[in-house]
């Protein structure tokens, strides 16, 4: 099959959905179909192909809802003049996506949306933007989600769109699987008998950073070190800095306590070493849709504590390998940790190291079944192979 992804960036830019489509597009292209990237010119992508993968770019910048410029218009006539079996488009809210809703019934291939989560849903700015999606969304022929009770296939649902299949993300075997030569304790001062605590995703202020130093700090952990991992790490120590309570606490753990906070950016080895590593993935994030750092937590055998963000809730009941804590979440969607119940959850996964076990070990045999990128891409397969044939 020749295959068209739709992304708004792609590798060497960082993210989840980057990753996403990374995954699914090399390992496509492994298996003999043609696939192609439509994505974002990156300043530091001096390749038009990667491991099998074609990248084509396009000079747009913002994230545009129509047609503003000659580069948006190009993008347009790509999609209307080059022919593919399939183009599937990652994440709303987003120009790749945006600039083709107006002319799904003018593009002859099979179409594909994978909306991970309409975050805008519940933002004004986004009101008119959603009320047309009513329309929009009747024009694709498969509606990939992620999670089965959240706000994107809810909104489906509600609309009464039919093309609909569930798909969850996952981690690659053959990255989780391989011993690892890192060792991360020795490479980054830690103790060996520091309780370790883990949280990975970049540093954008909605991530739950903050929230995990204080869950961390009020923790009645004697001796731990957390470890966060992300890009725009500088950002968050210029935040860190200048957050009068987060400055409290440190003030009083410099004092009183043996706890040591790290962030800063590793590498991909570095940090799957840090997954194994860890005793515990901390991740009281403020806005996801369905978040990878879980599922790489069941392959890497950790058990994790999250907020009610995204299907995180769906992810601890498939992997059984996390726990929930209490969350509130505002007028615009966003969740936010309850401090108290955050810290005695982790205080109690501090204290049963057995629990915390078996929760890493169901879960890497779950994951092992049913969530890792082999199994997933073997999905996307049937799935598009099925449109074709249809």
């Amino acid at each position: 099959m020749k295959i068209f992804h739709a992304v708004e960036s792609y590798y060497p830019a960082i993210g989840g959905m980057q990753e996403v489509v990374k995954q699914l597009s090399e390992r496509l292209a492994k298996l003999g179909h043609e696939v192609t990237v439509l994505t974002r010119f990156h300043p530091d992508r001096k390749f038009s192909e990667l491991n099998g993968v074609k990248i084509k770019t396009f000079n747009i910048t913002g994230n545009p809802r129509k047609v503003e410029n000659e580069n948006d218009q190009e993008y347009v006539d790509f999609l209307l003049t080059n022919t593919c079996d399939v183009v599937t488009f990652f994440a709303a809210q987003q120009w790749a996506t945006n600039l083709a809703l107006p002319i799904l019934k003018q593009i002859k291939a099979k179409k594909v949306s994978v909306p991970t989560g309409y975050s805008g849903l519940y933002w004004p700015e986004f009101k008119d933007y959603f009320e047309d999606m009513k329309t929009w969304i009747h024009g694709y022929d498969m509606n990939v989600y992620l999670s089965n009770d959240y706000r994107d296939i809810n909104y489906a649902r509600e609309n009464k769109v039919k093309n609909i299949t569930l798909i969850p993300n996952g981690a690659a075997a053959d990255e989780f699987l391989p011993e690892t030569k890192i060792d991360i304790r020795k490479e980054l001062g830690i103790n060996k008998e520091d309780f370790l605590i883990l949280l990975v995703g970049s540093y954008t202020g909605w991530k739950g950073h903050k929230e995990a130093v204080e869950l961390f700090l009020k923790s009645k952990i004697k001796r731990g070190t957390l470890l966060m991992i992300g890009n725009n790490y500088q950002y968050f120590r210029r935040q860190y800095l200048k957050h009068p309570k987060l400055a409290w606490l440190s003030f009083i753990n410099k004092l009183f306590g043996r706890k040591k906070i790290i962030f800063n950016y590793f590498s991909r080895e570095y940090t799957v070493a840090a997954y194994k590593e860890a005793d515990l993935f901390l991740f009281p994030s403020n806005v996801e849709c369905s978040p990878i750092v879980l599922f790489e937590c069941a392959a890497s055998k950790l058990p994790f504590l999250s907020t009610d963000v995204g299907n995180s809730i769906e992810i601890a009941e498939w992997t059984k390998g996390g726990e929930i804590m209490a969350t509130t979440k505002d007028e615009g969607g966003f969740s936010h940790v309850v401090v108290p119940d955050g810290v005695a959850k982790l205080n109690a996964l501090y204290d049963n190291k057995g629990k915390r076990e078996k929760m890493g070990s169901e879960s890497f045999e779950i994951w092992k079944q049913k969530y890792s990128w082999e199994v997933i891409t073997g999905e996307y397969e049937k799935l598009y192979s099925n449109l074709v044939k249809s």
